[in-house]
């Protein structure tokens, strides 16, 4: 992708040193020109780790900054001088968040509100925040405060009024080899010969990390504000991860953990009726008139009546030996 429009230009990313925010630096290092690049993030270790890979002294537009989106002060300094921000700070481990649900609050609803209204006050060009397929009909307490910030994010254009900021989404469901994320679990658990499974019917939808990280640039390139962009991609179920990682080894069913789904769903029914089809991607539309609204639906196509984007319905399937050759292609494909 062409990152022409990002040439001599500073950017911000807030959660900058977890598994996409590293991904985002090294692409915007490889092929844009910024005059800054900003790593905004709260943990001093992972920054400290981040800088060995990135040294400043070798990428002299590389910023790191210490900080939390809950301190408002601090992205007011942060955001100094920044045109465009990438928000992808959260805490999104389902359980930590069921047992510690003040504190998701305060860094994924709270923590999005400071980064609207200080964005906003510092003349920030453009946000993009990434969101989750979690948000969509949420039955966890994360997927509800990604839904609220979702939501904190497309009223945000209405706030705006004469300043020059836009506040884009983008929603996408699991990232092969995030923190967390099953693979890695699935490669110790092999070790064993035994391979926990929740339920043989589940599915998910599935993105590579780079793939993540391109379609966040087209939305920052691309978005007019108060969109969520959805991206069409393939879905797998969970059976054939699992053959993919560890062929041969017992499966044991374990049972749907508390606030799981069977299946992940990126467009429900009654977001589809505010949607429009953009060919290799969706984009929910705010309700409200916006530029976002009346330039999409001149480009697109509106989805019919009762139209759901589910992970079990899906027209694109990823097979054992697809997911293969995903979990086993070196870092950065």
């Amino acid at each position: 992708m062409d990152l022409e429009h990002l040439n001599g230009a500073s950017l911000l990313i807030t959660g900058g040193t977890g598994s996409f925010g590293k991904r985002l630096v090294a692409t915007l290092l490889e092929r844009g020109r910024l005059s800054r690049l900003v790593v905004f993030s709260r943990d001093e270790l992972k920054q400290s780790e981040m800088q060995s890979e990135f040294p400043p002294t070798r990428h002299p537009a590389l910023r790191y900054f210490l900080g939390d989106v809950r301190d408002r002060d601090r992205l007011h300094r942060a955001f100094t001088g920044i045109q465009h921000v990438v928000h992808a700070a959260a805490l999104k481990q389902v359980p930590a968040a069921e047992y510690n649900p003040f504190e998701a609050i305060k860094t994924n609803v709270l923590g999005a509100q400071n980064v609207i209204e200080e964005a906003i006050d510092r003349g920030v060009q453009s946000v993009v925040a990434l969101s989750t397929d979690k948000a969509a009909n949420p039955i966890n307490l994360y997927g509800a405060t990604k839904l609220c910030s979702d939501k904190l994010f497309v009223a945000g254009n209405a706030y705006v009024g004469a300043g020059p900021t836009r506040f884009s989404v983008v929603r996408y469901g699991n990232v092969v080899g995030s923190r967390g994320s099953v693979i890695p679990f699935f490669r110790k658990a092999r070790a064993g010969g035994v391979l926990p499974i929740t339920d043989p019917r589940m599915t998910r939808f599935w993105i590579t990390l780079q793939q993540g990280v391109e379609f966040v640039l087209d939305a920052l390139r691309e978005g007019h504000g108060g969109e969520i962009f959805v991206p069409k991609i393939p879905s797998m179920r969970i059976t054939d991860l699992a053959e993919a990682i560890a062929p041969g080894c017992r499966h044991e069913i374990v049972g749907i953990r508390p606030g799981e789904k069977l299946h992940e769903v990126l467009v429900p029914e009654d977001d589809a009726r505010n949607a429009v089809d953009l060919g290799d991607r969706f984009a929910i539309l705010p309700a409200f008139r916006s530029a976002a609204s009346d330039a999409w639906r001149g480009r697109g196509r509106p989805l019919a009546d009762g139209f759901r984007y589910a992970s079990d319905t899906n027209d694109r399937w990823l097979t054992v030996e697809d997911l293969r050759a995903i979990v086993d292609a070196p870092e950065g494909a």
